[in-house]
């Protein structure tokens, strides 16, 4: 099917119909602020209250109330939840504002953007949220999805987009709307001012081509105004793997100097540009502890802030962070239980006195876009034999693969620096456990982004499968359970859930579960009688990173939920790479179950 296939324009007018049936919004009870934007020419303009408005923002779950005082003005978030109304409500109170992010559904999750099901209910699902939210004085925007086009070459994605722009538009007169979209490769940009007249706006989080992409971004055909939703050092997948087999990070220090040159190439674009989005305010685990962290988790800020409060304020901080100058081990390998040394050159700009902690790690060799949740790999507490602000003695383990040594120096005033190196130990081979994990763990159920175990691993006739995460008929607990269609009469199919996504065993990670006394799940049929294989632990001892245990079973369902469970006494749960999986046979006829509250415990 080509990319603007025909028969794309019945699936658009259906859900303009749709849409606009749900665009029936009760009166507003709130002064809402209104946000617009203005053309002069080929410039464009963001207008708050009347006012010129220039994004200075960034996204993360660090605080707010040091944003605003490093001068930011604006932070975004990814999905609307509990928390959603009490963030709005800080902002306020902060003088900031808030792109309202709404999540949408991933087709590498599971989501199908041909299922008139899963369609419906995320349609629902955004006009909830905008309803909710619409008349907060907080509000800028709102981005409908992030990063759930994939390649961009299905026009289904881009259709629903579309009609989510005009319901929203309706709804709210006041806000305009974008979609988030990584990088403009392929035919993005083509089809969101081709497929997606209605948005206001295109957010792009961009890394390594940040600087060049106002040049890209015409190149491509692009004309309506941006805002760049995520940008930082390069991504983990932008750089060459070094002769370990792994990647090396910058020091924070030299980060710092991505984000000020990443800032000003935006900002010299002021006929498109309308702002942007620092990423990440805060910390997170994606390949390494520190890679895009703006902040430590004891929340001292690291250099980027610094740069980005001279960049918003005009004027750099009167205390700046400490600087690393450089970080370099003895040797890149050792032998495993040999005692390395690292040197570390660092120094306070305004001559204060400084801490220092060191830690080992292993190397979490998760090199993958997309940023799905990892968990951390696992600390050496002993490995430390001595340490200084000028360098530290390792006792490295007794076992051979790569880990990586991090530094930590901070100030008295706030703030740190971060650095690490990668090592190569030689020694036997040890069997790897999973990070520690913390029960009760919940694998499947009540909608989140944080689940260590993504639903990616897909069996069988994968284009059969649909998945809807967020379905809110009859859920057994809370608001939303997990709905889960085979559409053909025959054939078989089976969806994993697996750390990390879609590996079947050649990356390291999983978790350990030791602790769980049982597997516990509630399912259901539509009509009773539908019979599902579920278990976990499915890759077996013929790869190199493999289950620790499996179990399965065949069960019968009911078109009432009913309670089943996997006893754990007695199994070797160090390493669970597939935390659970359904498989199933079609006899005649489509296949359509649910499942809530799916836990280890």
């Amino acid at each position: 099917m080509s990319f603007f296939d025909r028969t794309q324009s019945s699936r658009i007018l259906a859900l303009t119909a749709l849409t606009a049936v749900l665009a029936a919004a009760p009166p507003a009870s709130a002064e809402p602020i209104r946000v617009e934007i203005r053309q002069t020419g080929e410039s464009w303009q963001l207008l708050r209250g009347g006012e010129a408005y220039y994004v200075k923002g960034a996204g993360g779950d660090g605080s707010k109330k040091l944003l605003a005082e490093c001068s930011g003005n604006s932070f975004r978030t990814w999905g609307v939840d509990d928390k959603t109304e009490s963030l709005l409500d800080e902002a306020q109170r902060l003088g900031l504002t808030v792109t309202v992010g709404i999540w949408l559904g991933h087709e590498r999750h599971g989501f199908n953007y041909s299922s008139l099901d899963q369609i419906a209910a995320q349609t629902k699902a955004v006009r909830e949220a905008v309803l909710k939210f619409k008349d907060h004085p907080a509000v800028l925007c709102w981005a409908l999805g992030n990063e759930m086009e994939g390649d961009g070459n299905n026009a289904a994605v881009w259709s629903h987009i579309e009609s989510l722009a005009v319901m929203v538009k309706k709804l709210d007169p006041n806000h305009p709307t974008m979609t988030v979209v990584a990088e403009i490769g392929g035919r993005k940009v083509e089809a969101i001012h081709t497929l997606c007249p209605s948005l206001d706006l295109v957010g792009i989080n961009s890394y390594g081509g940040v600087r060049s992409l106002p040049e890209r971004y015409r190149k491509a055909g692009g004309t309506k105004p941006y805002v760049v939703t995520e940008f930082g050092p390069n991504g983990v997948w932008e750089i060459p793997k070094n002769s370990l087999g792994t990647v090396d990070e910058p020091s924070s220090s030299a980060k710092a100097a991505t984000y000020r040159q990443a800032y000003q190439a935006l900002k010299t674009d002021s006929k498109l540009c309308l702002g942007s989005y620092a990423f990440t305010w805060g910390f997170k685990q994606e390949a390494t502890a520190t890679w895009f962290g703006l902040l430590l988790p004891d929340g001292n800020r690291l250099a980027g802030v610094d740069e980005l409060t001279a960049l918003w304020s005009g004027s750099a901080p009167k205390n700046l962070c400490p600087q690393i100058e450089s970080l370099a081990l003895s040797v890149s390998q050792a032998k495993s239980g040999a005692t390395i040394k690292a040197t570390l050159k660092a120094a306070d700009p305004e001559g204060g006195k400084l801490t220092v902690k060191w830690v080992l790690a292993e190397d979490a060799q998760q090199f993958v876009t997309g940023g799905d949740f990892q968990v951390a790999p696992p600390e050496f507490a002993k490995a430390i034999v001595a340490s200084s602000l000028t360098g530290a003695e390792v006792r490295l383990p007794e076992f051979g693969g790569l880990h990586r040594l991090y530094v930590y120096v901070a100030d008295s005033s706030g703030g740190a620096a971060t650095a690490n190196v990668p090592i190569q130990v030689d020694g036997p081979a040890r069997f790897r456990r999973g990070s520690k994990a913390e029960l009760p763990l919940l694998i499947a159920g009540e909608a989140g982004e944080k689940e260590p175990f993504a639903a990616s691993g897909y069996m069988g006739n994968t284009t059969a499968i649909a998945m809807d995460e967020k379905c809110q008929e009859n859920p057994h607990t809370g608001k939303t359970c997990l709905k889960v269609t085979y559409k053909e009469p025959d054939g078989w199919g089976g969806v994993v859930w697996q750390n990390p996504a879609s590996d079947w065993g050649d990356l390291a990670g999983g978790l350990d579960l030791t602790g769980a006394k049982r597997l516990r799940f509630f399912a259901r049929g539509s009509e009773g009688g539908e019979k599902v294989k579920f278990g976990f632990g499915l890759i077996g001892r013929e790869k190199k990173y493999f289950d620790t245990t499996k179990a399965e079973q065949e069960f019968t369902l009911t078109s009432e939920w009913k309670e089943y469970s996997f006893d754990l006494a007695d199994r070797d749960l160090s390493r669970i790479k597939t935390g659970f999986t359904w498989v199933l046979g079609a006899s005649g006829k489509p296949v359509v179950f649910y499942l809530d509250d799916v836990k280890f415990e």
